[in-house]
């Protein structure tokens, strides 16, 4: 009976164990949480290596570098290859596509230019109609401003001619004598009543 003892052991008790023979390889197991410490570590104290702060620098410097490069290569790369992926699913039709897209552009411009002329001619026709409509308001308000000064003349014609026949009965040192023999002459009664439709009911005889 063979004792293995590593890998070689257990190749050679392959070899020369018989056919009909189980052979269980042996697994080295872990030790517990409850075993002991094993002798030749007792009292051992676990001290970390001594880090000399320079070369921590200068590693922590070169390793920054490192990702940097590398990053800026993978980027590359991979812009290469997809560059590549590019130009060979659409390189034939790359030029053709541009060539639809300048031509596109100058149908979008000139249909720009066209629209900004219909615009441009609607502003000035606007802008026209309403220079034209703001003259005629004023020369309307010109018209009605005229018309209510005229109609303000014969206003005033009108109360000059009304105060004019009035003058001729008015009483002056000339007439005064005659209209006082008139009003002598026919006597006025002014003491009278009158109802709600404003007849006479009442009056009263001078005396």
């Amino acid at each position: 009976m063979f004792q293995v003892i590593g890998g070689r052991s257990i190749q050679v008790a392959r070899l020369l164990a018989p056919r009909s023979a189980v052979l269980v390889e042996a697994v080295r197991g872990r030790k517990s949480r409850t075993d002991p410490v094993a002798k030749s570590k007792e009292g051992r104290i676990k001290v970390p290596p001594p880090v000399d702060p320079v070369e921590m620098v200068v590693l922590k410097e070169r390793y920054t570098e490192y990702q940097l490069m590398m990053r800026a290569l993978r980027l590359e790369f991979k812009e290469e290859v997809l560059r590549k992926k590019y130009e060979e699913e659409t390189g034939s039709l790359a030029e053709e596509r541009a060539r639809q897209e300048a031509e596109e552009h100058r149908a979008l411009m000139a249909f720009n230019n066209q629209e900004n002329l219909r615009m441009l001619k609607l502003r000035i026709l606007r802008i026209q109609k309403e220079k034209e409509e703001a003259e005629r308001k004023q020369v309307e308000a010109a018209i009605q401003r005229e018309q209510e000064q005229q109609e303000s003349i014969k206003e005033k014609e009108r109360d000059i001619l009304k105060l004019q026949e009035e003058a001729k009965n008015f009483i002056t040192l000339e007439n005064l004598d005659q209209r006082i023999e008139e009003a002598l002459d026919n006597p006025k009664n002014y003491n009278f009543a009158i109802d709600k439709e404003g007849r006479v009911v009442k009056q009263t005889m001078l005396q």
